[in-house]
């Protein structure tokens, strides 16, 4: 599984609302994760509406469980016009033994939108103030 010597995007505990059946925390949850923690990393890059427009496989290597601490590290892959590939690392911190593991890891291509939702080149100026809501 590759390592992404990123920054952190994102830092969350997980609770037990995350969790299956088996006590373990749901796939789509650690994927929602990921989706986020590429958005925040591509907010840095250019104010705009950002979306998810696709998501490479994601293989699952360890579980999470309940309580553990899980961080995601992103960093750009790659850049198009109005889009941005960002490659997103999960790992998870035992609770017992503080162990740091990789969970998984995932490239999100993202793409800049103005206000028509009409891609835009993701380097132009802000078409969000930073104040602004995204008025959906």
């Amino acid at each position: 599984m590759g390592h992404v010597d990123g920054e952190i995007a994102l830092r969350v505990m997980t609770m037990p609302r995350d969790t299956n059946h088996s006590g373990t925390v749901f796939g789509g949850v650690i994927m929602s994760y990921i989706d986020q923690a590429a958005y925040v990393h591509v907010r840095t890059l250019g104010l705009h509406r950002w979306v998810t427009v696709m998501v490479e496989k994601i293989e699952f290597v360890a579980p999470v469980h309940v309580g553990e601490l899980v961080t995601l590290r992103t960093r750009t892959a790659a850049t198009g016009r109005s889009s941005v590939s960002v490659q997103v690392s999960v790992d998870a911190e035992r609770y017992s033994t503080g162990e740091v593991v990789r969970v998984t890891h995932a490239t999100v291509k993202m793409v800049a939108l103005d206000s028509d939702r009409r891609a835009i080149p993701f380097a132009s100026p802000a078409t969000l103030r930073p104040d602004e809501g995204l008025g959906l």
